[in-house]
């Protein structure tokens, strides 16, 4: 690799993503301009591809950082991270099971078909029909829409939903052209997508390159860059090389430890932003051993958070004291985070009557192997023997998301990415006792999900996560872990300001040749 001696441990840490580094020309081929200025033209890279074009048959972040460039959401985050108008101008709870959205006058879709009341509603009820098989689940609350005037839409609940605005802020808040599916149909709509968005589809080689370009007629004026190309790139080896050969402009959802790879390299800048992604243990408490909570806090107490965060990501992150992460609503600072001392994890252990530790198991996705491994280590030291368990990301998801609530045993590694910044979306799975995640029963937790949920007061609902995050606090059902920071590698090309959610809406992004 040009710029620097490759040293031992870079050739062992790389030297087993050779294949497909190797790949890399081929997936590439055919660029014109690999060597030359590629003039107003941003090419960014992501781990995988997206899984689809019809915007509600996702419900990933990686498909749908490429889909929020096509297409428009009532809703959206500005650069302050608070919510901001989309499509939709303003919003209000008109009664407690309706919201009222005012449309953004003049929109149109890129074909021309007007972006009305009847598109809203047409759109939230496809997300709804059990037929689109959306995996959309935000809007589980929402049973329909209905027309009020031609800018003015109501969407209709059957409970109060005080963060609905902020869930259409992406996935289920996109809206798609009702006479354009109706003539065409959904399989068309997925191969050549129409949206309101600041760029429109125009090639997409599935595994290779989406390309898109700029919508001339946008509500909010055309975007700076003429064209936006996405290009799947699978791993560190692979976006070094296309960093350094000119193929890509930005490398976007690095690990920490894929951005250690690529730091140093001539033309390589890595950019890390505070993010809102949270990681964590869930725990069984019906486990034999962890069904003690003195256990549990045993375990709270043994992992040296700041020291992972420190030594396995490279500092890009923050430890989170009670599931909510610092920047969602319901963050309590308030709330401290466990004491970080292995002699006390040892004395609980033993009041628990375990005074020679116990043996479990730490199952997690073969993504987040470094970390799995790393947290085993730190559990080792008060006593906790834990074997770690690895699965690969797929097998994992339909494990975790499985009706077994304990198909990953006493504890598995997992996240959230959080992108409504609302505590509700932390907690909603994982928590209340009849929810698909939890794995605890406590009235008292359900009670406090319930008031934060329901809740009309954004005060009564502080409280509720107040109270809910030192009730974790004091039960210890899970082991929180960090928030991760968004991290990018690029070259010295592209202007733009990520936001804390990461999401990849690239109308404000610029280009340079330097």
């Amino acid at each position: 690799m040009p710029g620097r001696p490759l040293s031992r441990r870079d050739a062992l840490r790389l030297g087993g993503r050779a294949a497909s580094a190797l790949a890399v020309p081929a997936l590439l081929a055919g660029c014109a301009t690999a060597t030359g200025g590629v003039g107003n033209v941003l090419r960014v890279a992501q781990a995988e591809d997206t899984t689809t074009l019809d915007p509600h048959k996702q419900g990933d972040m990686v498909s749908m950082n490429i889909l929020i460039n096509m297409f428009d959401t009532l809703t959206a985050r500005g650069a302050d991270n608070r919510l901001a108008p989309g499509l939709a101008l303003s919003w209000a709870a008109t009664d407690h099971l309706t919201w009222r959205f005012h449309l953004r006058p003049g929109v149109t879709f890129q074909n021309g078909e007007p972006c009305d009341a009847a598109a809203v509603k047409y759109s939230i009820e496809r997300v709804l029909d059990p037929g689109t098989r959306s995996p959309i689940v935000e809007l589980r609350y929402v049973e329909g829409a209905s027309v009020v005037d031609p800018l003015t839409v109501d969407l209709h609940t059957t409970q109060h939903d005080p963060i609905l605005p902020a869930k259409l802020s992406l996935f289920g808040g996109v809206v798609v052209p009702p006479a354009y599916l109706n003539q065409f149909g959904a399989e068309e709509f997925a191969r050549a997508p129409i949206g309101t968005g600041p760029f429109r589809f125009a090639t997409w080689r599935r595994d290779h390159e989406l390309r898109m370009r700029a919508n001339p007629s946008h509500w909010n004026g055309p975007p700076s860059l003429a064209e936006l190309v996405f290009r799947p790139v699978p791993n560190p080896a692979s976006s070094l090389a296309a960093l350094q050969s000119n193929e890509v402009d930005l490398v976007a959802g690095l690990t920490p430890d894929a951005a250690q790879q690529l730091a140093g390299y001539p033309g390589v800048v890595i950019d890390s932003n505070p993010g809102i992604r949270t990681s964590y243990l869930s725990l069984d408490t019906e486990d034999a051993q962890l069904r003690d909570r003195r256990v549990r806090q045993a375990l709270n107490h043994a992992i040296d958070v700041p020291q992972l965060i420190e030594a396995v990501l490279d500092g890009k992150g923050r430890a989170v004291p009670a599931m909510v992460p610092d920047g969602a609503f319901g963050f309590d600072a308030t709330v401290e985070p466990f004491a970080r001392d292995v002699g006390l994890a040892r004395r609980l252990l033993a009041d628990a009557g375990h005074p020679d530790g116990i043996d479990t198991t730490l199952a997690a996705s073969n993504a987040d192997a470094n970390i799995a491994e790393a947290i085993s280590g730190l559990l080792a030291r008060a006593g906790i023997r834990a074997r770690v368990q690895l699965h690969d990301p797929g097998t994992y998801t339909a494990l975790r998301t499985s009706q077994n609530r304990r198909a990953l045993g006493p504890m598995y590694l997992s996240a959230s990415t959080v992108w409504t910044m609302d505590g509700s979306s932390m907690l909603q799975s994982i928590v209340r006792s009849d929810r698909r995640q939890s794995r605890w029963t406590s009235a008292e937790a359900d009670r406090l999900i319930d008031a934060e949920e329901l809740s009309v007061d954004p005060a009564d609902r502080q409280r509720a996560f107040s109270e809910l995050q030192r009730l974790i606090k004091r039960e210890a059902p899970f082991v929180p872990l960090y928030q991760l920071d968004n991290i990018y590698a690029r070259n010295k090309r592209p202007r733009w300001t990520p936001g804390t959610v990461g999401s990849l809406r690239m109308d404000s992004a610029e280009v340079t040749d330097v």
